[in-house]
């Protein structure tokens, strides 16, 4: 593309003026990204419920709701700075902005509304290294990640992972106001996990980033080695994931689940490596690595919160 961002969001603004603004409270919910959300609030609430000690029900619901809020707008800036992507690719054109529902500026004001919201929030009805790190995490998505790793690097998702991967530490910091070996682990799961899971989702989608001219891995460096690292860091991810049950950090319940759940989404990834279809629809084993990672994240933060709090462990 011989376009600069620049230049194309000046050309998304014009042809945004030639329609009419009919935007209602679904786009608005849309710009936040609610399928993404679900998993961000719930590893946070993990974290939080993880966490030693106790903290108030009113001040842990402020915490939930500030992750929810700044998750929200950091969604809700990257669609906005992504409209004239989101417009030549299929799997988004029908997103607010680029399908002219709603205007740029008001996309900007909202997510820059919630995202100071959040952070406000969270320090003055929380505390201030919740706050700071939650400020990070917005700043990480929306700038690191969005403008510059996604558009310029094949690495984009390897270190944007991050940007995920803050919610528990959060959620656990929020509790305790301070940060130490188990939410640092929790984020290390969730960075390693990205990869994988976001190249399964590319590799069947990998003509649309290709056409809208985005550095991912399967386009810059082909599905083969794109398969080749997601089963590497499907190996990583059965170290990390295990290790806070050697460590003392979590009981047996946790270490059995981590173990098959692990295991499993490894096997998935084998299946993944050892296939060689490059057509979008024949593509059931990334398909199914896809949809599996994801219920994979929710289990696995479920035990760990049922393990620490309920069992127990730890």
């Amino acid at each position: 593309m011989t376009q600069t961002v620049t230049d194309r969001n000046t050309q998304s603004d014009s042809m945004m003026a030639d329609y009419a603004i009919v935007a209602d409270w679904r786009d608005f919910i849309a710009l936040t990204k609610p399928g993404v959300l679900r998993l961000v609030v719930f590893t946070g609430l993990a974290g939080l419920l993880a966490a030693p000690g106790s903290i108030n029900p009113i001040i842990g619901f402020t915490a939930i709701l500030c992750i929810t809020l700044a998750a929200a707008g950091a969604a809700t800036l990257n669609q906005w700075y992504e409209a004239d992507i989101d417009g030549i690719m299929k799997r988004t054109s029908k997103r607010p902005l680029p399908s002219g529902r709603m205007d740029r500026t008001s996309a900007l004001h909202f997510g820059i509304g919630l995202s100071a919201l959040s952070v406000f929030l969270m320090g003055v009805a929380v505390n201030w290294l919740a706050a700071g790190i939650l400020a990070f995490s917005i700043f990480f998505y929306a700038v690191i990640y969005t403008m510059w790793l996604k558009p310029n690097t094949p690495h984009n998702i390897v270190i944007g992972g991050a940007a995920g991967a803050f919610p528990p530490v959060i959620g656990w910091a929020a509790v305790t106001g301070d940060v130490t070996a188990l939410p640092i682990i929790l984020f290390a799961i969730i960075f390693i996990w990205t990869p994988p899971h976001f190249w399964a989702l590319a590799l069947f989608v990998e003509a649309d980033y290709s056409k809208a001219g985005i550095p991912m891995l399967p386009v810059t460096h082909g599905k083969a080695e794109t398969r080749k690292q997601m089963l590497g860091y499907s190996v990583l991810l059965l170290l990390v994931t295990i290790l806070p049950w050697p460590l003392g950090l979590t009981g047996a319940l946790y270490g059995l689940f981590a173990t098959g759940l692990s295991a499993f989404f490894l096997v998935l990834a084998v299946q993944v490596f050892r296939a060689k279809q490059d057509d979008a629809k024949k593509m059931r084993y990334e398909k199914k690595l896809f949809a599996y990672s994801i219920i994979y994240l929710f289990v696995i933060f479920g035990v760990l919160v049922a393990d620490r709090i309920l069992l127990g462990g730890a």
